[in-house]
């Protein structure tokens, strides 16, 4: 088997949602990615970051006042959001917080901090920032040797940059 590119990368994720609205005020309105595009009649739309093209693709076609999927059953885990570092983290830490939704879980998996979230649609979504290579853990072998161990969330939420 050959290796994937070194350079691939996942570009966005697309997810059929019940109600695209409500789907928009989670995604853009907490976490505070940007509309850039209604697609179909305003069955989708596409929001980013910085800019690009999208990101996240909402979208109803399928979906439209549906219900999740029941536990127990195949589907997305979750979508994880990588953030340029520790305070763009406690930044979006504190949007969740101040929306009143509920944090489902948070760790410090050693390469990693995360915490945990659902959107109005019961899609897990990870919110996270990756720790320098150089930290990672490793065996005795070299191998990486990721943990779960907890993560102050108190502590990264006072890390948020103030607001001007």
């Amino acid at each position: 088997m050959t290796p994937v590119h070194p350079a691939t990368r996942i570009g966005h994720v697309h997810l059929k949602v019940s109600n695209l609205e409500r789907a928009i005020e989670f995604y853009s309105g907490v976490l505070g990615f940007e509309p850039m595009q209604y697609y179909s009649g305003g069955q989708a739309a596409f929001l980013s970051a910085g800019g690009y093209h999208h990101h996240i693709g909402l979208n109803t076609w399928e979906s439209a006042g549906g219900t999740p999927p029941p536990k127990g059953h195949t589907g997305l885990f979750h979508t994880a959001f990588l953030y340029p570092d520790r305070a763009a983290l406690a930044d979006a830490l504190r949007r969740v917080v101040e929306a009143g939704i509920a944090i489902e879980g948070a760790a410090d998996h050693g390469v990693s901090e995360a915490f945990y979230v659902s959107d109005p649609d019961r899609n897990g979504v990870e919110l996270y920032v990756d720790k320098p290579e150089a930290e990672w853990p490793r065996d005795a072998s070299g191998n990486l040797a990721m943990v779960n161990k907890p993560l102050d969330l108190e502590r990264l939420l006072a890390e948020a940059p103030a607001r001007g």
